[in-house]
């Protein structure tokens, strides 16, 4: 999603605003900018359709300087992504603005404008912003005061920055929705859309509340609340350091953060595990007295961690014997849903700042739910401040688009909450006792998942010219075959889609011929022979199967069947497992592809608005 940074400093800040834009690349966008208020207190902007290395190289040419700026990376949602419609926008040389979000009554606005003589150099919602601001600047007002005038008049989401020539030395930040943070340093003051940013020039934060104005200058920050009231915000020191983001030698970040899974894993265990038992206060202090009237779970969740939820339900169903419901965000949000009695509200998230998720949080606050708990990788975004109970992951910074270590860590979070809600409803001690020691060798059993590597890319190797895909799992390996499917998706944009393998019968066998490879997720299970079946019927029809199968399956490879075997794991473990090897096989593809596989087209790492 778009990424902002700003900056008032008594130095030039076109560098810091240029590494802050770098370090925003991984949330995915289409367009770059910036702009900054130079000696003479004129604006300054150069905008690019096309990537940060590009804006890059213009400045080197045409190099901007000032003490005052702002930047942005636009993933195109109200406009095409072209030069004119990148950020930042400037109303009439005097006020430059960036925006994340959407106005929703931004149509209604230009036509205002229109009639008093503004004219539009862009499709996007967000210029009708810059020039309100600008409107109210020319009645006398100061910057400050233009802005939240001009917020009042807005419907939708927003981070905003803003500058204008009449006051050097100052910029005004504002949140409703989109997530914004402010840079602490000595004698300047950054802005930016998350702390990645900022890290060069600083490991101190602030983070805006919903409603939040920020008036900015280089030696003192002033914070409005939503009813405009001052309020003092408290600053966070970022555990997070420079080299946290660097790829270490891997290719991309996608390949480091596939590999960094096993270390991940032992991280979101850490000190969460007790004499052989979950410790419950991992969830929080009141988790215990919470936990105890749980009767049912609501998970919510988007992409990757919504098949992580799929992947829970069946946990939960068969190890604590408690009813389990899934959804979809963007659905839960937008229907009218009966809430049963005594259940708990799941939110997953790896940023904690998906619009979609945020709103069903706030919707179920406002339902009668015991108790909302978020499983999140950041501890300071929005759904861990505003959930009752909350599990970090640990996982690390993700920076790859795909996820893949928030979700394997999403999963053994999930695991230990079924752990300790089953203990309440009938579940052995001796049965956790089991489950935990897996979850103990997991790391070990992820690397020799990781050393089937060079295995997986002589498959991937038959992939490269196909456009389609289709992938069968039974049970937990069902949203394990899902996942699988969207990472081929996401980064080598091959068509796939993942099936009940039951459900062959029902339809996808009629894709199903020599250019239709059938990728089977297939681990010794109960559901195996149910399985074993369904593949005789692909290769009935000249279907080519890879499947991913363990030693004592009886799975062999021949001419139409190629085989990866995984090191046998208990079935608790094996969804986490099996969907290392799925990783690293799209990861391989998209290589051979030449896509770009850390920032797919058209994804951003953080869907922060609808």
């Amino acid at each position: 999603m778009c990424g902002i940074v700003g900056a008032v400093a008594q130095r030039d800040v076109s560098p810091i605003l240029m590494e802050g834009l770098k370090r925003l690349e991984y949330r995915g966008y289409d367009s770059a900018g910036i702009a900054v208020l130079n000696a003479n207190t004129m604006l300054e902007r150069v905008r690019v359709a096309g990537k940060v290395g590009d804006l890059e190289q213009i400045l080197i040419q045409k190099p901007l300087q000032g003490g005052t700026g702002i930047a942005h990376t636009r993933w195109a949602t109200h406009g095409k992504p072209s030069v004119n419609n990148a950020h930042p926008h400037i109303c009439r040389e005097q006020v430059a603005l960036v925006h994340n979000g959407i106005i929703e009554n931004h149509e209604k606005l230009r036509q205002t404008q229109i009639r008093q003589g503004y004219e539009f150099h862009s499709d996007t919602d967000t210029e009708v912003v810059v020039n309100q601001v600008y409107d109210y600047l020319s009645r006398g007002n100061d910057l400050l005061t233009a802005v939240i005038n001009t917020l009042d008049m807005l419907e939708g989401a927003y981070a905003l920055g803003v500058i204008s020539r009449t006051e050097s030395g100052r910029l005004i930040a504002a949140r409703r929705g989109s997530p914004l943070v402010i840079g602490i340093g000595i004698g300047e003051h950054f802005i930016a859309s998350d702390v990645f940013a900022l890290l060069p020039v600083t490991q101190q934060f602030i983070f805006l509340e919903n409603g939040d104005v920020a008036d900015i200058r280089r030696n003192r920050i002033t914070i409005y609340d939503a009813n405009r009231q001052v309020v003092k915000r408290p600053i966070s020191v970022s555990e997070l350091s420079l080299d946290t983001v660097d790829k270490a030698g891997f290719r991309h970040y996608m390949l480091k953060e596939i590999y960094d899974q096993p270390t991940a894993v032992v991280e979101t265990l850490e000190g969460r595990i007790v004499n052989g038992l979950v410790d419950e206060t991992a969830f929080g202090m009141d988790a215990a007295r919470i936990f105890d009237s749980v009767q049912a779970l609501q998970i919510v969740a988007c992409g990757t961690s919504y098949h992580a939820g799929l992947i829970a339900r069946y946990w939960a169903e068969a190890i604590a014997g408690i009813p389990c419901n899934v959804e979809v965000a963007s659905e839960y949000r937008y229907r009218r849903s009966v809430v049963v009695p005594e259940t708990l509200f799941i939110t997953i998230s790896q940023s904690g700042e998906t619009a979609d998720t945020l709103a069903a949080l706030q919707l179920a606050k406002r339902s009668d739910y015991t108790s909302t708990l978020t499983i999140c990788n950041v501890a300071e975004s929005t759904l861990v401040r505003e959930s009752d109970l909350i599990f970090m992951t640990r996982a690390g910074v993700e920076i790859g688009v795909a996820s893949t270590k928030a979700f394997t860590t999403q999963l053994v979070a999930l695991l230990l909450l079924i752990l300790v809600l089953g203990r309440r409803h009938g579940m052995s001690q001796e049965t956790e006792r089991q489950i935990v020691s897996q979850l103990e060798i997991l790391p070990g059993r992820i690397n020799a998942a990781l050393e089937l590597n060079d295995q997986i890319n002589m498959l991937a190797q038959q992939f490269a010219n196909k456009h389609h895909a289709l992938y069968l799992g039974r049970g937990t390996m069902l949203p394990v075959a899902m996942e699988g499917a969207l990472k081929l998706k996401e980064i080598s944009y091959i068509h796939a889609e993942a099936y009940p393998a039951g459900e062959l019968k029902h339809g996808p066998l009629a894709l199903v011929d020599e250019e239709m490879p059938v990728i089977a997720v297939a681990p010794n299970n109960k559901l195996l022979e149910k399985l074993k079946s369904n593949l005789q019927e692909v290769r009935a029809r000249g279907g080519r199967l890879y499947v991913f199968t363990d030693s004592n399956t009886g799975v062999e490879a021949s001419s139409d069947v190629q085989v990866l075997k995984i090191a046998l794991v208990d079935d608790y473990i094996a969804p986490i497992v099996y969907t290392v090897p799925l990783q690293l096989f799209a990861y391989h593809i998209a290589v051979l592809k030449g896509a770009d596989v850390d920032q797919p087209r058209n994804l951003a790492k953080s869907v922060t608005v609808e």
